[in-house]
């Protein structure tokens, strides 16, 4: 049987050969959230305050933003398949090498190393994925892909939580490091992606840190920026905008929930895990409603619910008192979450040139990630001063204003 699955797999088309391997290296790549559930074990363990262990997040979200930037140099210049073997590979090592770690901050700097391993990765397959894929479908590919690495994730809180009862915290970044071990050989299935040559010879990039550099980086921003259609750069700056409350909602979702849970609630570690494997569920259950919505009916009706919806969500997270009612409101942020799946990504693709689609797609999550670096330490100052639930209360503004940008500001990017 695994023969014959095998010869029908090296049969089938480069572009099925790809997708498979790009939607199995995606699943894996979900195993990150292993590591959500040992977050309140970490901070007893290394006797470091909640909002101190919480900052573990803030470190993979940094790693993310290191990692944004060489994406956005790397994949222009030299294709998808260097960080889609690559990437999996560092993040594997990193994560093994925690069961070595003696103090709190080495873990910290191991997670940075895996956050730029996993950034260069994700966006790597974005691009792969939007290679292999028709215009027309490329809402349904990359809300594949970011529903598979839902899922991916869904499952993996409950492994990690288990592992860490079970064995110690040490476990669940093993569990971690051998799923991006085997993600590594499924890079190679994927084609390579074609490098796109801009039309005119680019500018030598500047170097040192001279203030004559850093004038010259911030001007090669701006003509990154003069790359965009002028008619679709308020769309491109709103998605931006609408990418760092996004980011920043999930991260905070990531590092304060463990914390709400744990001490406000007293739940155990492997309950925390069922809370994230609820919303996980209910993502994937929207993966192809939203690649149809998108595809067919417009990116708009995803983009806009999907940053209103958790807003009003988080509203209400502080009141909850109860196990029930906290899987309630995390179910239904796992329905917005369903229809933001991909559909930024998807949005930034269609306004922006095929030369410069990965350094303006890294420019978008370089801007994200820098919100989602900073939402932990904000949300680890505001716990530890009020509790855990406040930090919720905070960040709810800051997403229904980016859902009311992106309805205004925004158009609808959908070619029918």
């Amino acid at each position: 049987m695994a023969e014959a699955l095998r010869s029908m797999f090296l049969l089938s088309s480069p572009t099925v050969r790809g997708l498979s391997s790009l939607y199995a290296g995606t699943f894996f790549s979900g195993a990150w959230a292993m590591i959500l559930p040992t977050i309140p074990v970490l901070a007893q363990q290394f006797a470091v305050s909640a909002g101190g262990a919480a900052q573990i997040v803030t470190a993979f979200a940094a790693g993310k933003f290191v990692g944004t930037i060489i994406a956005g140099v790397l994949l222009d210049r030299v294709g998808t398949r260097v960080a889609l073997v690559g990437g999996p590979l560092v993040a594997s090592l990193a994560a093994l090498s925690v069961v070595w770690a003696p103090f709190f901050l080495v873990i910290l700097c191991l997670a940075l190393i895996m956050g730029a391993a996993d950034s260069l990765w994700a966006t790597a397959r974005e691009i792969a994925g939007i290679d292999l894929a028709h215009r027309s479908q490329r809402g349904r590919v990359i809300s594949g892909l970011h529903g598979v690495h839902t899922i991916g994730a869904a499952f993996s809180p409950f492994a990690g939580g288990w592992l860490t009862e079970t064995y110690g915290f040490e476990a669940a970044f093993v569990g971690y490091a051998v799923a991006t071990a085997l993600s590594v050989p499924l890079g190679l299935g994927v084609p390579d992606s074609e490098v796109q040559r801009p039309a005119e010879k680019p500018v030598d990039a500047p170097k040192g840190w001279h203030s004559a550099a850093i004038a010259a980086r911030f001007r090669a921003i701006k003509y990154l920026y003069r790359e965009v259609d002028p008619a679709l750069r308020p769309t491109y700056c709103a998605i931006i905008f609408a990418t760092l409350a996004n980011q920043s909602q999930r991260v905070i979702v990531q590092s304060m929930l463990p914390l709400y849970a744990a001490y406000y609630l007293h739940m155990e570690p492997t309950q925390i895990g069922i809370l994230f494997t609820v919303s996980g569920v209910i993502v994937f259950a929207m993966v192809i409603p939203a690649g149809f919505l998108m595809d067919r009916v417009g990116r708009k009706w995803c983009t806009v619910p999907s940053t209103a919806i958790p807003g009003l969500v988080f509203l209400l997270v502080p009141l909850t008192d109860s196990f029930i009612q906290l899987a309630i409101l995390i179910g239904i942020t796992g329905v917005a979450q369903g229809l933001s799946l991909g559909s930024l990504a998807t949005s930034t693709y269609d306004v922006v040139p095929a030369h410069a689609r990965g350094r303006l797609q890294a420019l978008r999550r370089t801007i994200a990630e820098l919100g989602s670096g900073v939402a932990p330490l904000i949300g680890g100052y505001v716990a530890n001063v009020y509790n855990p639930g406040v930090p919720f209360l905070v960040y709810a503004p800051l997403l229904m204003l980016s859902a009311l940008i992106l309805a205004v500001v925004g158009k609808e990017t959908l070619h029918r």
